[in-house]
């Protein structure tokens, strides 16, 4: 299972979508590909085009976003707790904390911004 960072989700369906072809990728070789609650957001809130709305609804509908709840929430608190300069991060710290959650990997084109994350798995 791959949980989906906003940047990743951003490259693939807006502009030349040049992160596409990866997403087409992990589709082909059968991973069940997710979008959380807290990405769907920080996607919604961006300046979207009706036909990247309708793809991103066709790919990830919003109804089957991964939520962010109780569990997700703790898990980020303590990883708030444990990772250097987490002030400043706390959306990155819940799409982490979701994706461990869900025993997912990550994908997102930040990888920096996710390498100190303990447990967490950055897919390619």
């Amino acid at each position: 299972m791959i949980h989906i960072d906003t940047s990743a989700l951003v490259d693939a369906l807006t502009g030349r979508r040049r992160s596409a072809p990866d997403l087409r990728r992990f589709i082909e070789r059968g991973e069940q590909v997710q979008v959380s609650a807290i990405v769907l957001y920080e996607w919604l809130r961006g300046p979207r085009q009706p036909d990247e709305l309708k793809d991103q609804e066709l790919l990830f509908p919003q109804d089957a976003a991964v939520a962010f709840g109780a569990a997700e929430a703790a898990r980020a608190a303590r990883l708030y707790t444990r990772v250097p300069r987490a002030r400043g991060r706390e959306i990155d710290l819940a799409i982490a904390a979701c994706a461990l959650v869900h025993n997912a990997a990550l994908w997102t084109l930040n990888r920096d911004d996710f390498a100190d994350i303990p447990d967490l798995i950055l897919a390619d």
